[in-house]
């Protein structure tokens, strides 16, 4: 380990300890072998019988399962991508200030709406049992990086309290 790990409790407007605390966390330990799971089997199934059974569907079908599968795909590789980082955070690969840089966040701050595909009610249930486990484990980890890196933000600000905290500073008390 390396002192990448070691920050200031409040840097860059986000709560490093909490982000250092989630990265070392069980909490985390489970997500991250849920998410990076859900992505093998996403793989398995749309290379292997997802496939398969893409080439029996309607044509409407055929489009909403591409649309639909690619967005599933779109969303667990960003979402691989997360976890990796947090991950080589808390290995002290990557300086916490770094991982909490728009590069490595998530693109989507708002929960994300499905499309509505025509066709879409004729998909296998295997691949929509997948699209609701990706949209699921997306949204999860969507809310971890804004509480982690945007926690300082999302609070809506008090300014009574703000005010009596310069009045603080400002008499040394």
């Amino acid at each position: 380990m390396t002192d990448t790990m070691q920050a200031s409790p409040k840097q860059g407007g986000f709560d490093a300890q909490r982000a250092m605390d989630f990265a070392r966390s069980e909490v985390f330990e489970r997500t991250f072998k849920e998410g990076m799971g859900l992505v093998d089997e996403t793989a398995a199934y749309l290379d292997g019988p997802g496939r398969a059974m893409s080439k029996r569907l309607s044509r409407a079908a055929a489009l909403a399962y591409a649309g639909e599968s690619m967005q599933l795909t779109t969303r667990l590789m960003q979402v691989a991508s997360w976890l990796l980082v947090q991950r080589a955070v808390r290995d002290g690969e990557i300086p916490l200030q770094e991982a909490a840089g728009e590069k490595y966040r998530l693109i989507a701050r708002e929960p994300q709406a499905t499309a509505a595909y025509q066709g879409a009610d004729e998909l296998p249930e295997a691949l929509k049992v997948l699209i609701v486990r990706g949209a699921a484990i997306y949204e999860r980890v969507r809310r971890l990086d804004e509480s982690m890196y945007d926690g300082g933000e999302a609070a809506p600000a008090n300014p009574v309290s703000d005010q009596l905290a310069r009045l603080s500073a400002a008499f040394g008390r």
